[in-house]
């Protein structure tokens, strides 16, 4: 059974940083596109980053975080991140992460993900 675990979570104040973590129990993370989308209160999921399985310098970005956050991967350890910079209020959300083999992966597209994590709040305030 797959299971995506975050971690990395919390409260920090505007202009801070915090790094996420998803731990993927996966034979072959290797072979698995990853993603992070966020979902604030009110509001629908949204995708934040993805990263290819075909090569870790294939990473796509949300405009509203190009520039502060960064997405990696470390397949040795099934475990993939976003470092999280210059962090603003309106980035308060939890933040999932998701996986998929698919072929016809989408990046931002929440359907092509097929497994997700439990998510991680994040709270951005002075």
């Amino acid at each position: 059974q797959v299971q995506l675990v975050e971690s990395g979570g919390g409260s920090v104040q505007p202009g801070g940083s915090l790094r996420l973590s998803c731990a993927a129990s996966l034979d072959t993370f290797s072979s698995y596109h990853m993603g992070w989308f966020r979902q604030a209160p009110g509001r629908e999921r949204e995708f934040v980053a993805a990263i290819s399985r075909w090569s870790s310098r294939d990473t796509y970005y949300s405009d509203s975080v190009k520039g502060r956050f960064t997405i990696s991967r470390d397949n040795t350890k099934n475990t993939a991140y976003l470092q999280m910079n210059s962090l603003k209020p309106e980035d308060t959300a939890v933040y999932y992460c998701a996986a998929t083999t698919g072929s016809n992966w989408d990046d931002r597209n929440i359907d092509s993900y097929n497994y997700w994590g439990q998510g991680t709040q994040v709270t951005v305030s002075s």
